[in-house]
C-alpha cells in the first residue's frame, strides 16, 4: 500500500513517515504543494496525507486540482485548523476526511483504514430513478447529464444510493461519510443534503432524498414515498 505524505514541517514529516512505514505502507514525502501535485498525477497512491498550510500552493488548492484531474485516491487532510467551518472547507475542496493536530498514531491509522474500506465497495453501477452513479469513474448522471459533485457530496450520495429505500439515521450517515465527531454539531449533514438536492433536483417538483423527521434521511423514487 502506497502513501503520499505532503507536509512541510520536517519533524512532522519524519513522524508520519515512520508511523506509516511501521504500519506496512510505502510512504513518499513531498514538502511543497506543487511537487505533491506532480507526484499524485504521475502515479496512483492508495492514500494521500495532505497538510493544508504549505509553501506556495496550499493543501486546499492541491486537493481541488487533484479532484479536477479525477484523481480518486482517498485524501486525509491533516491540519491544526479545527473549527467546523475549516472542516467543511477542507471536505468541500475534495478531501475525504479531516484530522486535527495533535493526534495519536492509532487514530491516524484508524482513519486511513476506514477510508480504504470505504473505497472497496462494489464497482457495479448504482441507479435510483434516473440517477446513475459509476463507482469506477466516480461519475454521477441524472437523465444522462453529468452532475459535478465534490468528494463529500459524492460519498454521501453513494451511501444513500447503496441503501436506497432504507431510512438511514443521522449518526449512521455521519459515521460512514465523515467518520468523526463534529464536536456534537452535525448541522454539516443538513448542509450537504441541501447541496445534493440543489444539484439532483434542479427544475424538478420533488426530491429523491427524503427527510425522515427526527430520524435521518432516505433516498427513493418520489412515487414510492408516502405522504
Amino acid at each position: 500500500m502506497t502513501a503520499l505524505i505532503v507536509e512541510d514541517d520536517a519533524s512532522v514529516a519524519r513522524f508520519l513517515h515512520q508511523a506509516m512505514s511501521e504500519a506496512g505502507y510505502a510512504p513518499t514525502v513531498a514538502e511543497f504543494g506543487a511537487d505533491a501535485l506532480d507526484l499524485a498525477l504521475a502515479r496512483r497512491y492508495d492514500v494521500i496525507l495532505l497538510d493544508i498550510t504549505l509553501p506556495g500552493m496550499d493543501g486546499l488548492e492541491v486537493c481541488r486540482r487533484l479532484r479536477l484531474a479525477r484523481i480518486s485516491s482517498p485524501i486525509l487532510m491533516i491540519t491544526a485548523r479545527d473549527t467546523l467551518n475549516d472542516k467543511v472547507i477542507g471536505l468541500d475542496s475534495g478531501a475525504d476526511d479531516y484530522l486535527v493536530k495533535p493526534f495519536q498514531v492509532a487514530e491516524l491509522l484508524a482513519r486511513i483504514r476506514a477510508l480504504l474500506r470505504r473505497g472497496t465497495g462494489g464497482s457495479a453501477e448504482l441507479q435510483v430513478a434516473d440517477v446513475t452513479l459509476d463507482p469506477a469513474s466516480r461519475t454521477v448522471r441524472r437523465a444522462g447529464s453529468e452532475l459535478p459533485l465534490s468528494a463529500t457530496e459524492y460519498a454521501l450520495l453513494e451511501y444513500l444510493m447503496r441503501n436506497a429505500g432504507r431510512t438511514l439515521t443521522r449518526s449512521m450517515i455521519l459515521e460512514h461519510v465523515w467518520q468523526y465527531d463534529f464536536d456534537g454539531n452535525d448541522n454539516v449533514l443538513d448542509v450537504y443534503v441541501s447541496y445534493l438536492r440543489k444539484k439532483l433536483d434542479r427544475d424538478r417538483s420533488s426530491s429523491l432524498i427524503q427527510t425522515v423527521r427526527g430520524v435521518g434521511y432516505r433516498m427513493t423514487e418520489p412515487a414510492r414515498v408516502a405522504d
